[in-house]
């Protein structure tokens, strides 16, 4: 059960934050910079929905979307200990879990079946709806960036499947962009060069 009576804590004001173990860190440090990341990319969702219109379907795939991004951030703020309980307060530590990368895939499967084939990348628009599922996009490859950066540091522990989510949830962000372009009827194609030859 998650409580927040109090919104300021006066805590952080040395610039240090505290993680699920009850560890503090410099807000700083690469770990918040994950979760921060992910807190960004639950914010973009957050935005394109309210552009996501006569998309019933779409909407309700983004709501657990960003359900399953508190529960990344849970899983990042709870670094890997090697012992039963993680958390300090005697309960499992949430994980992310292959079945929720499973259930993006075949999301992207569903809205993908639809779509006319691509013969060039598109530019973020379109769309009110794309171009902020656009822009969520490119906040979780950011958040990606950083999972990864975390990943790689020695004595840092971040769960695979974490990493994994936000690989897929770029892929499927991508592709409901196109789904919001009438199935992408409305992308903008990208033409290489276009500009290159100044004409007055």
């Amino acid at each position: 059960m998650v409580r927040l009576n109090r919104i300021y804590t006066r805590t952080g004001d040395d610039g240090s934050s505290g993680l699920a173990t009850g560890e503090r860190r410099f807000k700083d440090d690469l770990r918040f910079e994950a979760i921060g990341g992910v807190d960004e990319t639950n914010a973009a969702i957050g935005v394109a929905r309210l552009s996501i219109g006569d998309y019933p379907d779409l909407d309700l795939m983004l709501g657990a979307i960003q359900n399953d991004l508190f529960d990344l951030g849970a899983d990042l703020a709870t670094p890997a200990r090697g012992a039963a309980s993680e958390t300090g307060t005697g309960t499992e530590p949430l994980r992310i879990l292959p079945t929720q990368v499973e259930r993006l895939e075949k999301e992207i499967d569903y809205l993908n079946r639809g779509l006319a084939p691509l013969t060039s990348f598109v530019l973020p628009g379109g769309s009110s709806a794309a171009a902020h599922l656009h822009v969520a996009r490119a906040v979780c490859r950011r958040a990606e960036r950083a999972a990864v950066r975390l990943a790689r540091t020695t004595g840092e522990q971040v769960n695979p499947d974490a990493v994994r989510y936000l690989n897929r949830l770029s892929d499927f962000l991508f592709v409901a962009s196109r789904w919001a372009n009438d199935l992408g009827g409305r992308d903008v194609i990208w033409v290489p060069g276009q500009n290159r030859e100044y004409r007055d």
